[in-house]
C-alpha cells in the first residue's frame, strides 16, 4: 500500500487540510482531517480500497467490521465492498444512536452479532480514544464478541489525556486491541519533505514544531 498515494487521495478529497485549527482538545494544530468531507460514490469506494488494503496487509481476518455511528458506518460499508473486491466477504454492521423499538428493534443494524464474532471497528482517526471505549459496551451488550483491532485512516501520534503515551497506545494498554493505521501524521511530514505532497512548504516547519511538542 502506498501511503503518499492515500496522503494525495485526502488532500485532493479535501479531507487534509492545512491551516491553524483549534482541536477539540484545546491543542493550535497545522492541519487538521474531517473525513466527513468525502462526498462522492468515487471518493468513498477509494477509501474502501485503502481501508481494505491495509487489513490485508495486516494480515487481519475479521468475521466482521463495524462502524460507530455516524462517521464510522459509510466507512464500514466502503471497507466491507473494498475486501470483496480483493476476495475477502465479510459482514458488516453498525449502531443506531437510539435504540429503535419496533420493527426488527435494537441498535445493531447489519450482522447481527453472535458470541465468537472476529470484529473489526472501523473509525476514521483516534483523538482521545473516548468513540472506542463508548463502542466496546456496545458490541459487548450484544454479544461476547472478540474485538481483534481498531483500523483508522491517521494516526496523529499525538500524546493522549494521561500523559506520554498516544491515544491509540493508551487504546492498547487500557482494553489490548491494536490500532492499525493506513498512514500517520510522520507519513504526512515525509510525504511535504520529499515534494510528493504539493503544499506550501511553511507547514512542514508548523507540523513539525506541533510533532515537537504533542508528538510521541
Amino acid at each position: 500500500m502506498n501511503k503518499n498515494d492515500f496522503i494525495n487521495f485526502m488532500y485532493e478529497s479535501g479531507v487534509l487540510t492545512f491551516g491553524d485549527f483549534t482541536l477539540k482538545s484545546g491543542r493550535k494544530a497545522p492541519y487538521f482531517i474531517n473525513t466527513g468531507n468525502y462526498r462522492t460514490g468515487s471518493q468513498i469506494a477509494k477509501l474502501g480500497e485503502f481501508y481494505a488494503e491495509c487489513i490485508i496487509d495486516a494480515g487481519i481476518k475479521p468475521d466482521v467490521v463495524y462502524g460507530p455511528a455516524y462517521k464510522g458506518i459509510p466507512l464500514c460499508v466502503a471497507c466491507a465492498i473494498g475486501l470483496s473486491k480483493m476476495g475477502m466477504n465479510v459482514d458488516y454492521c453498525f449502531n443506531r444512536k437510539e435504540a429503535k423499538d419496533h420493527g426488527e428493534g435494537g441498535v445493531i443494524v447489519g450482522h447481527q452479532l453472535k458470541d465468537g464474532d472476529k470484529v473489526l471497528i472501523i473509525e476514521d482517526v483516534i483523538t482521545a480514544g473516548t468513540a472506542i471505549r463508548e463502542t466496546i459496551p456496545v458490541l459487548k451488550k450484544e454479544a461476547d464478541v472478540d474485538i481483534i483491532g481498531v483500523v483508522i485512516s491517521i494516526d496523529r501520534m499525538e500524546k493522549g489525556k494521561n500523559g506520554d503515551k498516544s491515544a491509540v497506545q493508551e487504546v492498547n494498554d487500557e482494553f489490548g486491541i491494536n490500532v492499525y493505521s493506513i498512514s500517520s501524521a510522520v507519513d504526512i511530514i515525509d510525504s511535504i519533505e520529499k515534494g510528493t505532497l504539493s503544499v506550501d512548504k511553511a507547514y512542514l516547519e508548523k507540523m513539525k514544531e506541533y510533532r515537537k511538542q504533542y508528538g510521541v
